[in-house]
């Protein structure tokens, strides 16, 4: 979860210094499988949330192929879902193999971000339709 922060910051830093790299795009991957392998959290859910991650971040790249600018658009965009994931996943909530507060944050992740590829699916529709 630290590094997950250092990430993000780590991401805004090279924004502001234009020296962006592609490989930031990945490190969801790592994380949720880290957290499916370590069983902190039910792998059902760690695949759902990171499948609806990953359709979060293809949605904002294909509208951009299209012309379609979509940073900002929906609420859980990849710095949003790491810090769920940080905050709630720390909360020690003591039940079956102590996953509670992780399994928690996970499944939040997963609707937060089906919540954000609506937002972009909708957001992108409308562009691509005034066009």
């Amino acid at each position: 979860m630290i590094s997950g922060f250092f990430d993000v910051v780590d991401g805004n830093v090279a924004r502001v210094t234009k020296q962006t790299s592609k490989k930031g795009a990945f490190f969801e991957v790592i994380i949720f499988g880290g957290i499916a392998f370590g069983n902190l959290a039910n792998p059902f859910w760690c695949l759902v949330a990171l499948g609806m991650s990953l359709l979060v971040s293809y949605t904002r790249a294909r509208a951009e192929s299209l012309g379609v600018e979509l940073k900002g658009i929906g609420i859980g965009e990849r710095a949003e879902r790491l810090l769920i994931l940080a905050i709630i996943g720390m909360i020690p909530i003591s039940t079956y193999q102590n996953q509670a507060g992780m399994n928690w944050a996970v499944i939040i992740v997963s609707i937060v971000a089906g919540i954000t590829l609506v937002q972009r699916i909708v957001a992108t529709s409308k562009e691509l339709s005034s066009t």
